[in-house]
């Protein structure tokens, strides 16, 4: 059983939790890797569950160790962020939404659990987001002008296990479903659920201009484990169309 060690005690008020497992154009972990870029968020606590890749991870001019999915806090604000360093399947993401259910009740915790959808034609210039939710979800999407899906479509991997429970044991959470590069990291997508989801939720101002300019960097530093998800398709966190007759 997984568990939750807190290496900054804190207190919040209703905190926004951005989610940031690799999937369909790494847009998620793109975003949260940003994120605590950019807000120079601080190690709030390391995650421990047993369907986790067993590895210690190390940060730049740090000789801490520390796991592999973690969690960050931003000073001053009601945001934490789940940075992972590897792929996680959906039956470690099952785990980890078990371990931190009690964690979410408790600080009323409102994640946002991002998935993208393999884009194809027009998508690829003009790619839109589109929200799903559970409970007070439903709400913050609409009150944000985050439009609904077209078409029925199909969140898989963990962040369609995070979903899935979040609707079998009725927790608020909010589903962003984003047009992506299914062949590698995305930038732009990444770009979109900033100033269409993250900003106007958390009403905090973030810097997306940033990923402009460092796209080339972003895709360097993430086109290996791109690869890595192309290989295991089902540790990939995405969306797809339903279509009849599949």
């Amino acid at each position: 059983m997984g568990h939750i060690d807190v290496i900054d005690e804190r207190a919040f008020e209703n905190p926004v939790l951005i989610e940031g497992f690799p999937g369909v154009g790494l847009v998620g972990k793109i975003v949260a890797d940003h994120l605590v870029e950019a807000l120079e968020m601080d190690h709030y606590a390391n995650v421990f569950c047993d369907a986790l890749p067993s590895a210690a991870a190390y940060g730049g001019g740090d000789r801490a160790i520390r796991t592999p999915v973690r969690l960050y806090a931003a000073p001053d604000a009601d945001l934490l962020v789940l940075q992972s360093d590897v792929p996680v399947s959906p039956a470690a993401a099952e785990e980890f939404a078990g371990c931190i259910d009690g964690w979410f009740r408790e600080e009323s915790v409102l994640p946002l659990y991002i998935a993208g959808l393999r884009r194809e034609g027009d998508a690829a210039d003009h790619p839109s987001l589109r929200g799903i939710g559970v409970g007070v979800g439903k709400d913050v999407l609409s009150q944000v002008n985050i439009p609904s899906p077209e078409a029925p479509g199909l969140v898989s991997g963990p962040t369609g296990a995070l979903l899935a429970h979040a609707m079998e044991t009725n927790l608020d959470a909010v589903g962003l479903v984003v047009d992506a590069d299914p062949q590698f990291p995305d930038p732009a997508a990444a770009r979109i659920v900033l100033e269409g989801a993250v900003e106007p939720i958390t009403e905090l101002d973030v810097d997306a201009n940033a990923l402009d300019a460092q796209a080339s960097r972003i895709q360097d530093a993430k086109e290996r484990l791109a690869a890595q998800m192309r290989d295991a398709d089902e540790n990939a966190s995405q969306a797809r169309p339903l279509r009849m007759y599949q």
